[in-house]
């Protein structure tokens, strides 16, 4: 049995593994732990939600710019967006205007990993903590463009329930920040060009946004997307992981517990935990990463359940299914630049390799970078730049090329 480092996007991907562990045909709806409302309600949601259109935008006010940040102005946007059941919610978009940008200048959607199930684990809230239980780990690169002149919309793409691993609610919220953020006339973007990018759990948001486009929201400028080691197919990668206690299965958990809010008929995990997974749920029910890792190190799926019984319920199969790319039928409007490392112990790769086949032979320009690190994460420092200066080129209106 192979036990494998889980990090990042590729850990929810873990949560296949955990909702087949627990999830037999026939199951009745759970109660999922929902995350505790936050004292500041910005989030919360109109009555006449439901009248808006999904980008439309419910509120909005000014930010400080969060520490480490300069020359900038900042706002946070509520907006109407969609979730996995296809119902109306609420959603925030936290957007980044360089003081020096020029109206209508690029506008660059970034989807970064929250790996959490705590509301103020959010990008909405993390960017002004302190606590390095909280750090966004792309400051970096967020700060090298804004120097570019680019505005910046960071969404919090696991939604209003920190549904961590549905990830193609993270594809329409995404789509939805970027027209809130157009609809909002004081940023003065309404004409921009518009890119995407995101690496690991933000290359999965990344990767659904553009898969999404052209049936979600083929309106939207969107000249490139750029989506780094971003796991393609969660059924597969899940039956590549073992059942063995992990330090890492805190991450497997959460993910399952975040799906599990999105599918509570479907995958109503909670309702079959035993006494010492439910202690770990309620530990977890507000967590960001390093309080969802202590929760769960050296456990497993055997012991927060009292059976275990693989794959063997269409449902939860059919909702996996519907959160990876490679099933989706459609592909990106937009020319779509991809990397990842060729022997990624964490993803499936040949789960990428036929993602990437279908685009090419659908005509989709496509880039793809494999970058020479079998390491998941240094695979995301060492492919950005790269991405950067491809999406620069699309802003320029260079024409895309193809290594298809």
């Amino acid at each position: 049995m192979r036990v494998l480092k889980l990090a990042g996007a590729a850990t929810i991907t873990a949560a296949a593994v955990l909702c087949s562990s627990l999830v037999g045909a026939g199951q009745a709806a759970a109660e999922p732990l929902m995350p505790t409302p936050i004292a500041d309600g910005f989030g919360a949601p109109p009555a006449d939600l439901e009248v808006l259109r999904p980008g439309d935008v419910i509120s909005s006010r000014p930010m400080p710019p969060p520490p480490g940040f300069f020359d900038i102005d900042v706002w946070q946007l509520k907006f109407r967006s969609t979730d996995s059941a296809g119902d109306p919610i609420a959603a925030i978009n936290t957007v980044m205007v360089p003081r020096n940008k020029a109206p209508d200048g690029p506008l660059l959607s970034y989807q970064h990993i929250i790996n959490a199930l705590g509301l103020e684990c959010a990008p909405s809230q993390a960017l002004w903590s302190n606590d390095p239980n909280l750090a966004i780990r792309e400051a970096p690169a967020l700060n090298a463009v804004l120097q570019r002149g680019w505005t910046v919309a960071i969404a919090d793409h696991l939604g209003p329930r920190s549904a961590y691993g549905a990830a193609k609610l993270g594809g329409q919220i995404v789509l939805d920040s970027i027209r809130a953020t157009q609809r909002f006339d004081p940023i003065q973007v309404q004409q921009s060009r518009v890119a995407l990018a995101g690496y690991s759990g933000g290359g999965m948001a990344t990767a659904w946004a553009a898969a999404l486009q052209n049936d979600y929201a083929p309106e939207l400028n969107i000249v490139g997307s750029a989506a780094g080691g971003a796991p393609m197919n969660l059924e597969r990668m899940a039956r590549d992981l073992g059942f063995a206690p992990h330090p890492m299965f805190g991450l497997a958990f959460a993910a399952a517990l975040g799906i599990e809010r999105e599918y509570p008929t479907r995958i109503p995990i909670s309702s079959q935990l035993n006494p010492l997974g439910k202690e770990i749920e309620a530990k977890m029910q507000n967590g960001c990463t390093n309080d969802i890792i202590a929760a769960g190190a050296g456990k497993s799926a055997m012991e927060v359940a009292g059976t275990l019984d693989l794959m063997n319920s269409p449902e939860m199969v059919a909702a996996v299914n519907e959160n990876s790319v490679e099933m989706y039928p459609g592909v990106p409007k937009a020319p779509y630049f991809e990397w990842h490392s060729p022997s990624d112990a964490l993803i499936p790769v040949s789960a990428i390799d036929n993602t990437i086949a279908r685009y090419c032979g659908a005509g989709v320009l496509v880039t793809e970078v494999k970058v020479p690190s079998n390491d998941h994460l240094t695979a995301a420092v060492l492919g950005l730049p790269q991405a950067l200066e491809w999406i620069d080129q699309r802003f320029a209106g260079v024409p895309a090329t193809t290594n298809c």
